[in-house]
């Protein structure tokens, strides 16, 4: 096939060739054939559009070629694109000549029913299917409307180390690996580097990879994920509640408007539970939280930590997400600052997404006494000597500040509404997934 005759053009552009000829490079997503004509789907990863076959417009021997043609294919073709309103896109291709670049029988994810297990070690083909690049696209939106927030407004991206001397959250929960002559750990967060960077730089945020060792089994936890971790100098905590507040109305929005269709469409997602995350957000203290678990039927006594179940208990009181402030101190990193006005209470936040999503951002205002740092380190059990710099940040031009951690992969499951965080990312690690 000649297709230098005819521009090769993406899915997503076809609407500015109405009436063209252009040829298309992707695969075969499906077919099905009606007497004198094929209809094939074919899809080059900006999008699918379907390609119609007339046996009397193309040679005897193509159009029989067409009819054995397998799923996955790789095939490019040529055609003149067409409006049609029954199409998603709004238009559908004419074929008039079709290449094949490579094909191949059997591919392993067809029609049929596969299970979990199943579609998770063929994790490199499922990423084909039209749910998957529906998420995956909507992933890229939610990362590049976070990053637009931050820049947008001032903020410097700051590069944290992946590998780190010390735990920020807690030694349980760390990757251990051999660094030389000495032992390393693979980051839990960036937010300590951030706290120098914000000393630096005003307001900082740092985006990258995180890891926990946590053996746990739930939906909502991988061993590997992304956090974007904002850092501003000067900032209480209700200015850190307001800035999330902000940002997640912005995020949600920017999907909103990109991803509409394919939310309501591929993912079959109620698009009104998203509509409805405007400001302002509910906040409530800790122990209100605790009041309202214990009345919807759930006991619960102060001190106690919000579950995954009490958080769903909560959330479902709410048409939005819920910030609840002010948790025992006893139950937050060494690092928190605590209420002047309730010393039980540390000055934290989390962020929980209705309809059981649970907690998508965790934060706070950081303690900035050096001597009250120094004490809740020895307190921790942490070696003092591996945060020497930390506490240098306290010595020097010390300031409050706050910040918090937005996890990419809870909140890609919040707004596509998935059932388990493993679809959010391309390649997901868990404790018992390390391939593909």
């Amino acid at each position: 096939m000649d297709s230098t005759s005819a521009p090769w053009t993406y899915v997503e552009d076809v609407a500015r060739h109405d009436g063209q000829v252009i040829t298309l490079k992707g695969w075969l997503y499906g077919r099905r054939s009606s007497g004198k004509l094929h209809f094939l789907q074919v899809r080059d990863g900006t999008g699918t559009i379907q390609a119609v076959m007339f046996k009397g417009d193309v040679p005897e021997a193509l159009f029989a070629a067409a009819d054995k043609l397998p799923q996955e294919a790789s095939i490019l073709v040529r055609g003149r694109v067409k409006k049609d309103a029954r199409s998603p896109l709004g238009f559908e291709l004419s074929v008039e000549d079709l290449a094949v670049v490579q094909a191949a029988e059997g591919y392993p994810i067809g029609p049929k029913e596969h299970g979990v297990a199943f579609l998770m070690e063929h994790r490199h083909l499922w990423l084909r299917s039209a749910r998957q690049h529906a998420i995956l696209r909507i992933r890229h939106t939610i990362v590049k409307a976070l990053r637009d927030y931050f820049d947008f407004r001032g903020f410097t991206l700051l590069d944290a180390p992946i590998l780190t001397p010390a735990a920020c959250e807690g030694t349980s929960t760390l990757f251990e690996v051999p660094y030389f002559d000495q032992k390393a750990y693979l980051t839990q967060s960036g937010q300590l580097y951030g706290e120098a960077g914000a000393m630096a730089l005003g307001k900082t945020y740092v985006f990258g990879p995180t890891f926990r060792a946590e053996k746990s089994k739930t939906r909502r936890h991988l061993t590997e994920f992304w956090m974007i971790e904002p850092e501003v100098a000067y900032m209480d905590l209700e200015g850190d509640m307001a800035l999330a507040e902000d940002m997640l109305v912005e995020v949600v929005g920017s999907v909103l408007g990109k991803h509409r269709a394919e939310i309501a469409g591929a993912l079959e997602r109620p698009i009104d539970a998203l509509d409805r995350v405007k400001k302002p957000f509910p906040r409530i203290t800790y122990t209100e939280a605790v009041e309202r678990i214990a009345a919807a039927g759930h006991p619960m006594n102060w001190g106690e930590d919000i579950g995954g179940d009490e958080e769903t208990v909560l959330a479902n009181q709410f048409d939005r997400p819920v910030m609840v402030h002010r948790y025992p101190a006893a139950m937050k990193a060494f690092y928190f600052k605590k209420d002047p006005s309730d010393p039980r209470v540390a000055l934290g936040v989390d962020v929980l997404a209705p309809e059981g999503y649970g907690e998508i951002i965790g934060g706070g205002q950081r303690e900035d006494d050096l001597a009250t740092l120094e004490a809740a380190i020895d307190a921790a059990g942490l070696p003092r000597e591996a945060f020497s710099w930390y506490l240098d940040l306290r010595r020097w031009g010390s300031v409050p500040h706050a910040g918090f951690g937005l996890g990419v992969e809870r909140t890609v499951a919040w707004i596509c509404g998935l059932h388990h965080v493993r679809e959010t990312i391309p390649f997901a690690r868990t404790i018992e997934r390390l391939a593909p």
